[in-house]
């Protein structure tokens, strides 16, 4: 049972792992780029506009990824409902 559940978390777990990455790599390029043109660094803009950034990259970069977790949610949801289902059946059933 052990082995489904982490079967069952590896699309978030990758698809966050690459989302951290995304948004370091872009406060990274962000930071370099501000303290090329300027003296003084704003680190709470600098987060903000890397947030942003990551965001966009992540919408259009980890389709893939985010498409996969979205089928495993889903297959989890309708298992989910199909147990539902049959629990209240079984209740209706018992009660009859």
């Amino acid at each position: 049972m052990v082995t489904a559940y982490a079967e069952g978390v590896k699309e978030f777990v990758v698809y966050t792992a690459l989302r951290i990455v995304l948004f370091l790599a872009s406060l990274a390029i962000v930071l370099g780029v501000w303290m090329l043109l300027s003296d003084t660094v704003s680190v709470t803009w600098a987060v903000v506009i890397a947030f942003v950034i990551s965001g966009v990259g992540s919408y259009f970069l980890l389709n893939r990824q985010r498409a996969a977790f979205a089928r495993r949610v889903e297959v989890r949801a309708e298992r989910a409902t199909a147990k539902f289902e049959e629990m209240k059946a079984r209740e209706d059933a018992d009660g009859s």
